[in-house]
């Protein structure tokens, strides 16, 4: 999970929609790294007509901050889009829960992937009931947990082609190492919760763990 959503940085070269490990970057490797960042980006959004939003700075300027601090420590990206909204701050509202929504989904299908594959043998054998239930708690607990700690970076915005509103994306910065923190408080919560079987729960936190890899 470290670097969620990393890799959209650097556009078809180096991103997915998938949660990619990145390494940190340093010096000449991270200058070079964020201009090639800077030039894509920039070349999506003139294409996609998006306008930079929230800051006075060039549009280069903002791109090359947002990169470096993504790029230069341990950080994650999650973006989010929303389709329709009416003002900045409706769009800022659902964009932060789109993203939040995005994170805690992510994670919740790496564990669930896991469980299925390595503890019920690809669902060959039933999964338990109980289960369905520590998903669901441990998605929407990731979502309050880590509210705080994912911090806008940079934001774009356009008229919505069909009128009367706005097209939204916005970029947020993660710590890796506080969210690394919070998915594990949300998996401690929801196995409490759901009074996961404690058979199951010491495997599934093996799981959260190897997330933060």
């Amino acid at each position: 999970m470290k670097k969620y959503l990393v890799m959209l940085v650097l556009g078809s070269l180096l991103f997915s929609t998938a949660g990619a490990y990145a390494q940190v970057l340093t010096g000449r490797q991270l200058d070079k790294a964020v201009n090639t960042a800077v030039k894509a980006k920039t070349k999506e959004l003139k294409k996609g007509k998006w306008i930079l939003t929230g800051t006075s700075l060039p549009l280069e300027t903002a791109l090359e901050r947002h990169y470096k601090t993504l790029l230069g420590s341990d950080n994650e990206e999650i973006v989010a889009n929303v389709g329709m909204c009416q003002s900045l701050n409706v769009c800022s509202s659902q964009a932060q829960n789109n993203a939040l929504i995005t994170y805690a989904s992510s994670a919740g299908s790496y564990i669930r992937g896991r469980v299925t594959s390595d503890m019920f043998n690809n669902a060959s054998a039933k999964v338990p009931e109980e289960f369905d239930k520590f998903y669901a708690a441990y998605e929407r607990l990731i979502s309050q947990e880590i509210k705080g700690d994912v911090l806008l970076s940079i934001a774009f915005e356009k008229p919505h082609k069909k009128g009367g509103g706005r097209e939204y994306q916005a970029h947020y910065i993660v710590n890796a190492d506080k969210a690394a923190e919070k998915r594990m408080r949300a998996y401690q919560l929801a196995t409490q919760e759901t009074n996961l079987a404690q058979q199951y729960a010491e495997k599934v936190s093996e799981f959260v763990k190897e997330g933060f890899k």
